[in-house]
């Protein structure tokens, strides 16, 4: 029992202090979410509760915070819209069609997910450089501080001449303002002030409390949750413990046209949940210099979503904002992301109107120290000292993030990235010659031979001048891929076809072997060794994943 317990749990006030301090985190940017893809508040938070509980106890790192994100909220905006057309042309319309249509592809997208697991897809975040890591720390936090500007901004809600409704935002002004931007800078302070003074009390939280009890005994008027959430046009957190929803299977059209309008969405969501959700366990390995699963936490992060399709909340994925308020607030262990959907699921149920009295100045100060502690500063020290690709890497990454969504800018440097990687390696591929004292020319292979080095590769040779007798030494060379066995072929038949004799020396077991069985007459050119290297060309030594 123990054992099962600090499995859980190292240290459990600072796993339940922190798991309480990140859920009011999270209620603000949850609800942000919910209004910008037109769903029910209680829909998010519902699924933040399903999804976080799911991957805290089965995911693949212990003190990852996953949640209804905004990411994978946005994808589904347009769905929903079109959703809600589709159900008013039925031969009995139905309202709110939309959102059945979105539970259906939040179940196809926790499939999706539980499969690139099982096929230990999740390893593949290893692949990821370190500027693109930064890069998307960067732009992330950025991205966060953003957000939270738009927390001094009111929202109203306008409605045209024609019928059609849209909201509009003003800035604070005068008192409000100032009180505002005094609360934040309180909340800050205390935050950063502190743990200087004793860590034994969670800084986030009591911050959060004290400027509570300001701002409720001191009867201040600034913007709290329970006014953020009626500004959106929601009524309340006020909601009741997630049931199977059945309105689903008697409303939704379970056929062919209903999956073929639901994949597309469901599939994107399903790789930026994934993405995103990878991205913040690296993150927390480097942070707490240890090693989660990216395939476990694949499959517990679409059992979760599968869950919260099945229980009419919305989808999810890791957040790494609240990760980070959870890791700097002691959370280590799986209790916390438990405590988080647990206060969450209370926040429903029982205390909704003492949360919605949570002034929002205290929340945005949380996660402006929040964004401090996340942004990558080292960055600006070494970007003259790394080389100048990977600083493109990390700038574009930060840029794209800014602009487009953080698991484009990921798919971005990743692709940058190798796409450098491939030509410097194209480059490396080098040829020595020597002359035997028989007369045999010998061409001594350096540098690794894949479909960017073939052209370098075949440059090296001059069969019209070479003499009859040609070996090509591979002791110190490496065939990578296909295009490495192809250009092989070629050149054996260049010397074949101005009959001369060629061999082929220290090549792979593995490289033979394919030689050989694309073209088996080749057997006579290859000579085999017991000296011959023993490398692979596809190494699955990786794919056994703790």
């Amino acid at each position: 029992m123990k054992k099962i317990i600090r499995n859980f749990t190292k240290n459990p006030k600072n796993d339940i202090l922190a798991g309480i301090t990140v859920s009011m985190a999270m209620i603000p940017e949850i609800v942000a979410f919910a209004f910008v893809a037109h769903i029910d508040p209680l829909v998010a938070l519902s699924g933040a509760f399903i999804v976080g509980l799911i991957t805290a106890v089965f995911g693949g790192r212990p003190g990852l915070i996953s949640g209804a994100a905004g990411a994978v909220a946005i994808i589904f905006v347009s769905m929903i819209a079109e959703g809600h057309a589709k159900g008013l042309l039925l031969d009995t319309p139905i309202e709110n069609m939309g959102y059945f249509y979105l539970l259906a592809a939040v179940i196809l997208m926790g499939i999706m997910q539980v499969t690139a697991g099982l096929f230990k897809l999740g390893k593949f975040v290893r692949l990821i450089p370190h500027p693109v890591m930064m890069g998307f720390v960067n732009g992330l936090a950025i991205l966060i501080f953003l957000a939270q500007v738009r927390m001094f901004f009111h929202k109203e809600l306008e409605v045209s001449a024609d019928g059609s409704k849209q909201y509009i935002e003003f800035p604070m002004e005068g008192i409000e303002l100032y009180s505002m931007l005094g609360l934040v800078g309180l909340t800050m302070v205390i935050i950063w002030l502190l743990p200087k003074i004793t860590k034994k009390i969670p800084a986030a939280l009591t911050a959060i409390l004290v400027t509570t009890a300001i701002v409720v005994f001191g009867d201040i008027d600034v913007s709290t949750v329970g006014s953020y959430i009626r500004e959106g046009g929601g009524t309340g957190l006020k909601g009741e413990f997630p049931t199977p929803n059945l309105e689903l299977w008697q409303n939704l059209p379970f056929n062919l046209d209903t999956f073929k309008f639901i994949f597309p969405y469901a599939l994107l969501a399903a790789a930026v949940g994934l993405i995103e959700s990878l991205m913040t366990l690296n993150l927390v390995d480097e942070m707490t210099d240890t090693r989660g699963s990216g395939n476990r936490e694949c499959v517990a992060q679409g059992a979760g979503n599968i869950l919260s399709g099945l229980f009419g909340g919305t989808g999810g994925c890791g957040m790494i904002g609240q990760t980070v308020i959870n890791i700097k607030a002691g959370g280590r262990g799986r209790l916390s992301g438990m405590m988080m959907a647990l206060t969450i699921l209370s926040f429903i149920l029982f205390t909704d109107k003492y949360i919605e009295q949570v002034p929002i100045a205290a929340l945005v100060g949380v996660m402006f120290i929040m964004v401090i502690d996340t942004f990558a500063w080292s960055s600006f020290r070494i970007i003259k000292k790394i080389p100048i690709a990977d600083a493109a890497v990390l700038v574009i990454v930060s840029t794209v993030t800014l602009f487009f969504d953080l698991a484009i800018a990921v798919i971005t440097g990743v692709v940058i990235s190798a796409l450098v990687f491939s030509w410097k390696s194209a480059t490396m591929i080098r040829a020595r010659k020597r002359t035997k004292e028989d007369g045999t020319l010998v061409y001594e292979i350096w540098g690794p031979l894949f479909f960017g080095s073939t052209q370098n590769f075949a440059s090296k040779f001059d069969a019209k001048n070479d003499p009859n007798k040609v070996e090509i030494d591979f002791i110190e060379s490496k065939v990578n891929d296909h295009s490495g066995i192809e250009a092989l072929r070629n050149l054996i038949h260049k010397y074949i076809d101005l009959e001369k004799s060629i061999k082929l020396t220290h090549l792979s077991p593995e490289c033979i072997n394919l030689l050989l069985k694309a073209e088996p007459e080749l057997e006579r050119h290859v000579e085999r060794s017991i000296e011959d290297p023993r490398y692979h060309v596809v190494s699955d030594v990786m794919d056994n994943e703790i």
